[in-house]
């Protein structure tokens, strides 16, 4: 992965565990962490909901977006979106976060259980990652190849190393 990827990460972590604020990495970050090959767009996170006023100050001046409760066809959830040397951040509320699913036509809930991680090596740090059934469960409910791609690298990784 490029290096402004890691820059983002360690700067965004380091933010965080200074306040004490649970995270997890979702997404194609999570998706490339479980062997996706794809080009990365950004790193998503989630964090509780009450804790976007706790970071504001220090990522201040790389708000691109938000934080604002945003909904659009296929997420409803509070987001603020960072660029930090190049790389975008994306840091979704975990609390109330919801997705569309146009098979039932219904929103149902995306909610993040930060107790229930799995913990992967990036970087030199330890960080949170969602599980791997989740991320492929929640990856179906989304348009796209890159989509596809990234649910197939998931269900190998399961495949090899289990669900947790």
């Amino acid at each position: 992965m490029e290096k402004k990827v890691e820059n983002a990460l360690k700067w965004i972590i380091v933010i965080l565990a200074s306040k004490n604020i649970p995270y997890q990495i979702a997404g194609g970050f999570a998706a490339k962490l479980y062997g996706s090959i794809r080009p990365l767009n950004d790193i998503d996170m989630d964090i509780p909901d009450k804790n976007f006023s706790d970071i504001f100050d220090e990522v201040r001046q790389y708000i691109i977006y938000g934080p604002v409760h945003h909904k659009d066809r296929r997420w409803d959830c509070v987001l603020m979106t960072l660029e930090y040397q190049g790389q975008k951040i994306d840091i979704s509320g975990g609390d109330t976060l919801k997705m569309y699913d146009e098979a039932t036509n219904s929103w149902i809930s995306g909610a993040t259980d930060f107790s229930k991680s799995r913990m992967m090596e990036v970087f030199g740090m330890t960080i949170p990652v969602i599980l791997p059934g989740e991320l492929a469960d929640y990856k179906a409910l989304l348009e796209g190849d890159h989509q596809k791609e990234d649910i197939a690298a998931v269900r190998k990784w399961i495949y090899t190393h289990g669900n947790n």
